[in-house]
């Protein structure tokens, strides 16, 4: 049985004067298309539910259920988008962060924000980047589920002004299927064409079939 996240780190914080922790997560480095998301969330010290934990190891059932009920019970949360110009232009790394420092900048009260993996650069609030912090932490468990649902929810819309490709199903994700619906179609407006598999001769194992 995996880990579940705990408040662990946001009592201690707590208990060194910060009140307001904020836990932020990104969905969407790995995707071969749609922009970059990040969540960002302020959970109440008393937040208590089943199921909250990493947005990767939920049904898409449960995160929309959960992403719901955290929006309601949340003393804050947010997200924020890197595009797929913005990703082209300033690097996946700088563009993730953007994208992070969009969430945080909606978020009316922080103390201290806990971030899974990161740190953000010149960021002018206290911070810790956790790694697996989406598994072990609550309010970056929970940033993740929002992000996640919020786009999930965009590609299935994307996916309907781009029919050929699937996103609905992989979400811009490097699947087989859509391997191989690239091949055939060549990218549309939203694939970051500049990443490794638009390069000449990525597609060769499909020639295989």
């Amino acid at each position: 049985m995996s880990q579940l996240p705990t408040f662990q780190f946001e009592r201690e914080l707590a208990a060194l004067g910060y009140k307001a922790v904020v836990g932020v997560d990104e969905v969407g480095c790995g995707a071969l298309a749609g922009p970059v998301v990040a969540g960002a969330v302020v959970l109440p010290p008393t937040f208590r539910f089943a199921g909250l934990r990493d947005s990767k190891l939920l049904t898409a059932l449960a995160r929309e259920r959960l992403s719901e009920e955290i929006k309601e019970r949340s003393r804050g949360f947010a997200v924020g988008e890197a595009s797929i110009l913005e990703i082209a232009s300033l690097g996946l790394r700088a563009a993730t962060l953007l994208a992070m420092r969009r969430a945080l900048e909606k978020i009316k009260e922080i103390d201290f924000v806990l971030i899974d993996a990161w740190q953000i650069p010149g960021l002018d609030l206290p911070q810790k980047g956790i790694i697996r912090g989406d598994r072990t932490v609550k309010s970056i468990a929970a940033a993740s589920i929002v992000a996640k649902v919020y786009r999930d929810n965009l590609m299935n819309e994307l996916a309907k002004e781009y029919s050929d490709y699937g996103f609905e199903v992989h979400k811009g994700y490097a699947t087989k299927k859509h391997l191989a619906a690239i091949k055939e179609k060549g990218p549309c407006p939203i694939h970051r064409t500049g990443w490794k598999p638009f390069r000449p001769n990525i597609f060769d194992f499909l020639n295989k079939e």
